[in-house]
């Protein structure tokens, strides 16, 4: 099979381009052998899938030595081919020390930014990008030695959205021999030659070795991460449907499950599960095997309230009955004062406390958000303040029994994270009510009570 053809059943078997046309294809081409090659052929295919198609050479700002020399390459390439070509410069370097990420991740992560950019500017439907097989076998290596489980080991996906790579099965030796054949010219970026990073190392010093034991280690390798990659396709199904029966909450920057089904899951699923979480609630960025097995041990071992911090602002917690994943950072009550009757928005919780006096006889609408208290017994100023270690009072309805509020907090079942945003309203050095929960005892009203002091506390 030439390379033309290979290249048309990857296209065909994994769905990338109809053949009914309408294709307008954007080529990530950086002048290498693998993108040159892809920039020739898909204009030799552009009749049988009706092809629009574009080329845009991304800058990094990394090499300025050897930029211009590739970028002239590349229009002069695709002005030989037909192909439309444009130009995209970004800065790495400022995003990498912003984001806190490794140059070639931050790189990668600009690239991918600017290809959909012009995707969208253009009005095409897909970004064709040069992996090709031995970058497969690459990556399933890499993440082999990272310990990574099934998902990682199925390595580059040949479609990912409007994403498609149409050499992903074809192995590097056939790609440089093509374009020897067709006496086409491309760029040797000189980083590739140096042992700098893990893939280079790889490539380099590791797969030689592998092709001396097993001479068709590439595709081997990508034999097995696309089965890898077809059986976690199946799982995707089953976890789909588990989380649609495992779900209690869903809001932006969070998702929250139910513990006891979760707890119960079989450790494959639970751990796929789990990854899918933290895919919805902030992407899997940084995100390793290992922090999907804290997580697990977090579920099965865990007391209510214990979490873990994950990478990028992520937090795991676990709470009585509910499991929850969060980018949300938790509110604390600053502290206030209200010096008479009057309405005040808590500072750092945006609740509403209002306070004012009603002649004895006035029943509240909402319990635990409207409470009573006997007027004569409070005094102003009344503070408004988060939890502090000691703190005490008499719950209403416990006959005045004094309680530490930690320990009332337990036998509520409110999660650690979000006592600090319970305001405690304070009369006298002494907590009259816990917002939303409960009041003092000792400040309720009585036979002998004249008139009412009503504090309402409202989200």
């Amino acid at each position: 099979m030439d390379l033309l053809d290979q290249i048309k059943k990857t296209i065909d078997s994994h769905s990338m381009l109809s053949r009914e046309g309408g294709n307008g294809v954007l080529i990530g081409l950086s002048g290498g052998a693998d993108s040159a090659c892809l920039t020739v052929v898909l204009p030799r295919l552009k009749d049988e899938y009706g092809l629009e198609l574009h080329a845009v050479y991304i800058d990094h700002g990394l090499r300025p030595d050897e930029t211009p020399g590739e970028a002239a390459f590349a229009k002069n390439l695709c002005q030989s081919l037909g192909v439309e070509f444009h130009i995209e410069k970004i800065d790495v370097i400022p995003f990498a020390k912003k984001e806190g990420l490794g140059k070639q991740e931050a790189a990668r992560e600009l690239r991918y930014k600017a290809f959909d950019s012009w995707l969208t500017r253009l009005g095409l439907a897909k970004i064709a990008v040069a992996h090709n097989a031995d970058d497969q076998a690459e990556t399933f290596l890499m993440r082999f030695l990272r310990g990574a489980g099934p998902k990682g080991l199925s390595a580059i996906p040949p479609v990912r959205g409007k994403i498609i790579r149409p050499l992903i099965e074809t192995p590097r030796v056939e790609i440089e021999e093509f374009l020897g054949r067709e006496e086409i010219g491309y760029i040797t970026d000189p980083s590739n030659l140096k042992e700098d990073y893990l893939r280079n190392r790889i490539r380099l010093s590791v797969v030689p070795v592998l092709k001396e034991i097993n001479p068709s280690f590439v595709l081997a390798a990508t034999r097995t991460a696309n089965v890898l990659a077809e059986e976690e396709r199946y799982f995707e199904s089953i976890v789909l449907k588990t989380i649609m029966r495992l779900l209690h909450n869903k809001a932006d920057g969070e998702v929250e499950f139910f513990l006891s089904p979760l707890e119960s899951l079989d450790i494959v699923i639970l751990r796929r599960v789990l990854r899918k979480m933290l895919d919805i609630t902030a992407g899997l960025r940084g995100v390793e095997f290992t922090h999907i097995e804290d997580i697990i041990k977090l579920v099965k071992k865990g007391a209510p309230g214990d979490r873990i911090n994950l990478p990028h602002g992520v937090r795991a917690i676990k709470k009585y009955s509910t499991f929850l994943i969060t980018t949300k950072v938790p509110s604390r009550v600053e502290p206030a004062t209200m010096e008479g009757p009057g309405e005040l928005e808590v500072p750092g919780t945006g609740k509403i406390i209002k306070v004012y006096y009603a002649e004895k006889g006035f029943q509240p609408g909402e319990p635990k958000k409207m409470y009573l208290f006997d007027a004569d017994r409070v005094s102003f100023p009344l503070v408004i303040r988060a939890r502090q270690d000691g703190d005490f009072f008499c719950p209403a309805g416990l006959a005045g029994s004094r309680k530490k509020l930690q320990d009332f907090f337990v036998d509520e079942k409110t999660p650690r994270d979000q006592r600090d945003a319970v305001p405690l309203i304070i009369s006298g050095g002494d907590i009259i009510l816990v917002c939303g929960m409960r009041a003092d005892e000792r400040f309720k009203p009585t036979d002998e009570t004249r008139r009412l002091l009503v504090i309402e506390c409202r989200d």
